[in-house]
């Protein structure tokens, strides 16, 4: 019983916790779900709720109220606009630790929209990004941020997005990885490599620095006990 339990976990045959919270980390019925959310007390990851603000999820948002929605993008101008926040929100998530990964969802459906997934190396590193961030704000807006289920995201991606052939949209239920430039991941993750590899070789220098100076210490105490019972020698003849 306990093996079948354990086979059928966080998938669709299991009628107690909810897959969908189990792969993505979140639910598009929320607190109404039927089904249990099991909350994390510890993760690698941190998922910080509907934190970048889409301008097509601004766009959709207003002409559903009957507002007035903001000038359009082109495709160039919404790619800039996204990679200057992932390059913002980098840098600071950096000072915690070694990230493995930064994804942010271009969905459009509320439970997934604008969601940043933030996976460190050790959770350690995560736990201390999230008590810095928690109950700080970006862009004027409240970071909503919490431990995440999600460890692997090739079982919570969607497939057919990144073939180009997803038919659900910005509502699909899986994520939606929005891109980065293959220039800019290769500066923002070797830019923190090289940061690590440097702070290595001071901790590295200090650490020799540290036994040199033990050494020297050795020394001259070694040539103080000599010259001592080089007196005492003298003063007995």
């Amino acid at each position: 019983m306990a093996e079948h339990l354990a086979q059928i976990f966080g998938t669709e045959k299991d009628r107690v916790n909810c897959p969908f919270y189990f792969k993505i980390g979140a639910c598009r019925h929320g607190d109404r779900c039927s089904r249990l959310h099991n909350k994390p007390t510890l993760s690698q990851t941190i998922l910080m709720t509907n934190m970048y603000q889409n301008p097509e999820a601004i766009a959709a948002a207003a002409a559903a109220a009957g507002g007035v929605a903001p000038a359009p993008m082109d495709p160039r101008q919404m790619q800039e606009h996204f990679e200057d926040f992932y390059e913002d929100i980098f840098e600071e998530l950096a000072n915690f630790g070694e990230l493995e990964g930064l994804n942010v969802c271009d969905n459009l459906a509320d439970h997934l929209v604008g969601n940043v997934y933030v996976k460190y190396k050790e959770e350690e590193c995560a736990l201390a990004a999230l008590n810095a961030l928690s109950g700080r704000f970006y862009s004027g807006r409240p970071i909503l941020c919490e431990f995440s289920p999600v460890t692997d995201f090739r079982e919570s991606t969607c497939r057919q997005y990144e073939e180009n052939t997803c038919t659900r949209g910005g509502y699909c239920n899986f994520m939606h990885l929005k891109p980065i430039s293959r220039n800019l991941r290769k500066v923002l993750f070797g830019r923190y490599k090289e940061k690590s590899s440097r702070r290595d070789r001071d901790e590295g220098g200090d650490r020799d620095r540290d036994r040199g100076r033990d050494r020297d210490r050795d020394r001259d105490r070694d040539r103080g006990d000599d010259r001592d019972r080089e007196r005492g020698h003298g003063g007995g003849e």
